[in-house]
């Protein structure tokens, strides 16, 4: 893993240095120090674990063949474009939510100096990825459908960032919309396409399939991507800052949380008017009220319950698939996610897992190859 991070990392560099002296614009040095900075806080400061899971996803669909040093660099590349994308909806959504920290630093647009320059700084990310796929897939078979697919994942989730923003105008707050439903729609557009979907369709891609033969492949990554909100949605509240990279906010936020949506599913009359009272209010005081009584509805076991039961689900769905390379890959994603709570805990998880997974398929040797 650390040799596959390391060859990640190098492509990073070489993407951004053809970015820095793009022909298509005339940088001045200011103008290419700002960028290069920008990129340097933004793009690679995460887990990169969309990125990484482009080529992971690549090698198990190869089934144990051996990748040439273009394939690597290319599903690096794609993995790239996937973290510029991510970087570019962090950027901006970190703006719109007023949030304060992100991966344990201050947001970009809390940079001194920075301010409202990083929404632009946005629309730079956004647009570097076309000029990276232009750069490096262009004459290649399956180019418009990459155009076409990141194109298509950025308006799915733009449009679920529209859902989740509208459900909280200021002065329009009203918890009675807040369903599962509603929750699900959010978490389907703005996180799931684009966080699982897109990873495993770049690699498909690149293997020569068509997407529309693997709607069912698509369908399993919505739902795990679903159950991965809500896991966010859990840490947002009893996470620990520290380990989770930011601060939780979405109680402040009055955010569409599967905790308070459950919360209202559960709740008696008396506990509906807490929550109609102190849901959405930034003093700690009104906070506390909240998480106070989360705990009295013990949203942690029906967490937990929930968890196990979606576990089950997903597991059923990909061993249903005909196709073992495409349920290594699943099964790949799974592990990753699978109990997440903080980053030791997640990695004792994951290698248990992988464990696991190893045992039960055949394709153990090309599963543990591409990690």
């Amino acid at each position: 893993m650390a040799d596959l991070k390391s060859t990640f990392l190098n492509v990073y560099s070489v993407l951004k240095s053809e970015l820095l002296n793009d022909p298509a614009f005339e940088f001045s040095d200011d103008a290419r120090q700002w960028i290069d900075r920008m990129l340097d806080y933004n793009v690679p400061g995460g887990k990169l674990n969309r990125g990484l899971s482009v080529i992971d996803s690549y090698k198990l669909l190869k089934e144990g063949e051996a990748l040439t040093d273009d394939e690597i660099f290319l599903a690096s590349a794609l993995g790239w474009c996937i973290e510029w994308l991510q970087a570019y909806f962090l950027v901006l959504d970190d703006i719109m939510d007023n949030s304060h920290t992100r991966r344990g630093q201050p947001c970009w647009f809390r940079v001194p100096k920075v301010g409202l320059i990083a929404a632009n700084d946005g629309v730079l990310l956004r647009n570097h990825i076309p000029r990276i796929l232009k750069n490096h897939f262009k004459g290649k078979p399956y180019y418009v459908d990459l155009l076409d697919l990141f194109n298509e994942v950025e308006f799915q989730t733009a449009s679920g960032q529209m859902i989740d923003l509208i459900t909280t105008l200021e002065g329009e707050k009203d918890l009675s919309k807040y369903t599962l439903t509603l929750h699900r729609r959010i978490v389907q557009y703005k996180t799931a396409y684009y966080s699982f979907y897109l990873p495993v369709a770049c690699a498909l891609l690149m293997a020569g399939e068509n997407l529309d033969n693997h709607v069912d492949v698509k369908n399993i990554l919505v739902e795990m991507g679903t159950y991965f909100q809500v896991q966010d949605d859990y840490l947002d509240c009893f996470g620990d800052p520290e380990t989770i990279g930011k601060i939780g906010t979405d109680i402040e936020d009055f955010k569409c949380s599967w905790l308070v949506v459950k919360a209202l599913e559960l709740s008696n009359e008396q506990q509906k008017r807490i929550l109609h009272e102190h849901y959405g209010k930034p003093d700690p005081a009104n906070v506390a009220k909240v998480k106070a009584l989360y705990n009295e509805l013990n949203l942690k076991g029906v967490f937990e319950e929930y968890e196990s039961q979606s576990y089950e689900k997903i597991v059923n769905s990909i061993e249903a698939h005909p196709s073992k390379a495409v349920q290594a890959v699943l099964k790949s994603f799974l592990a990753k996610i699978y109990k997440r709570q903080n980053s030791f805990h997640s990695n004792l998880q994951y290698i248990f897992l992988l464990l696991v997974l190893t045992l039960h398929y055949p394709f153990g040797r090309s599963f543990w190859g591409a990690l």
